[in-house]
């Protein structure tokens, strides 16, 4: 039983089994066909009659006619049959070649041992082919299991919770690109646990905040009447705090790919723009534009991607922001440009983490540090991108740039989760 159970548990030792058990029924194959083939080449066709003439030693003609051999076991000498004119019929026995008698000669072959003879020689080949094939199949089958072995003990350890393990890839086969999948998958998930733990993290440090000090001002006020200023500082934190649940609601959403965000139809990007800088007060460019541009998504997300590049330039802006719309290698690209300090090459991708905030900016009033990673949610939702620049006319300031894939020639609208 417990044999039956290393069996069953150890891949390597069943293709092991499989294999050295072919190769002994392919032996004993062989080895039968062989032994059928060399019976019926053992047995030859009987030879045509042929003229015999046996005379005395004075040249007389003793028995003359045509003599046929008599088919025989091999290894019992040879025997011929003559029958002769009158009718009659001889027979001449020819002991087997090396025999004169019993009496051993130089030219008699002494008997062979009986483990050599059939069917033991046989025998003895069988044995020594499987333990050659036994003995050289183990080490390369069991090589090759040890990297399943590998990737099992990898999966087991991240089922535990150790979301750091990895496999090592070898080879080009089967066995390497399930590794690679695996490693694949793992990074994934990895991310993504480690991205939901900062979003709660942040979240909740974000959420302290503003009623922190919705309840110092409640103990301050004393059950007195408020004044329009705490009324309207109330209103500011309540409104952070509305600003920050929807903006988390909305991250998770997208991070879903199968949550439905909304209708998926043809939106006008210059309309969708000059909405949104009438809001701000922003400047509209569209010179460069001479046709309408209009991409294929959901109304909603894109203007909310908008508003926020909007929102963040007026956050930071000391001067007049821009927006401006063009078609450049066939897609339509959308830039917010501010007069702001900028954004340092180095921290231009960390912008777009959530609740990523820039040195010394933490402060300012307004913002949640989860806009701009929500510009590139909904870029990416979109098959486009999002990314920040300098000025291209050398001012000092930003410039983000959100480019979407313009739309088909005349596509039609539907519900769908969201474009991927």
């Amino acid at each position: 039983m417990a044999v039956f159970d290393l069996f069953s548990r150890r891949l390597y030792l069943r293709i092991w089994l499989a294999v050295v058990g072919g190769v002994a029924v392919l032996t004993l194959a062989v080895g039968w066909a062989w032994r059928i083939a060399a019976e019926q080449n053992a047995q030859p066709m009987a030879p045509p009659a042929r003229e015999v003439v046996l005379r005395d030693s004075e040249g007389h003609t003793l028995v003359a006619g045509l003599a046929t051999r008599v088919p025989g076991p091999p290894g019992e000498g040879l025997e011929l049959s003559i029958d002769s004119a009158d009718g009659s019929t001889y027979s001449l026995q020819l002991a087997p070649r090396g025999d004169r008698g019993n009496h051993p000669g130089p030219n008699r072959r002494a008997d062979a041992a009986f483990w050599t003879r059939p069917p033991f020689g046989f025998l003895w080949m069988l044995g020594l082919v499987g333990l050659a094939v036994a003995v050289g199949v183990f080490p390369i089958i069991r090589r090759l299991l040890q990297r399943l072995e590998t990737l099992q003990r990898s999966v087991q350890r991240f089922g535990e919770g150790d979301l750091s393990v990895r496999v090592p890839e070898q080879g080009q086969d089967e066995v390497a690109h399930l590794a690679r999948q695996f490693n694949a998958a793992a990074a994934r998930i990895e991310a993504l646990v480690k991205t939901h733990k900062s979003l709660l993290a942040n979240a909740s440090h974000e959420l302290r905040s503003p009623l922190t000090r919705i309840r110092m001002g409640l103990e301050l006020m004393g059950g007195q009447q408020p004044s329009p200023a705490f009324r309207e500082e109330i209103l500011r934190n309540i409104a952070e705090l509305d600003q920050l649940v929807d903006e988390i609601l909305l991250s998770s959403r997208l991070d879903a790919r199968e949550a439905d965000v909304g209708t998926v139809e043809l939106v006008d990007l210059i309309g969708l723009a000059a909405e949104e800088c009438a809001r701000v007060g922003a400047d509209l460019d569209v010179s460069a534009s001479a046709d309408a541009l209009q991409v294929r998504g959901v109304a909603k997300l894109l203007r909310r991607a908008l508003r926020n590049l909007l929102e963040n330039a007026r956050r930071y802006s000391q001067g007049t922001i821009t927006a401006v719309v063009q078609r450049h290698n066939g897609q339509a690209r959308l830039s917010v440009l501010d007069q702001g300090p900028g954004v340092p090459p180095a921290l231009r991708e960390r912008i777009f983490e959530p609740f990523y905030r820039l040195p010394g900016a933490s402060e300012r009033a307004g913002g949640v540090g989860l806009g701009l990673a929500l510009v590139r949610s909904i870029a990416e939702r979109h098959n486009g991108s999002v990314r920040c620049d300098d000025r291209p006319d050398g001012a000092s300031g930003a410039c983000f740039v959100l480019s979407l894939p313009l739309a088909p020639a005349s596509p039609t609208a539907t519900t769908a989760p969201a474009p991927h």
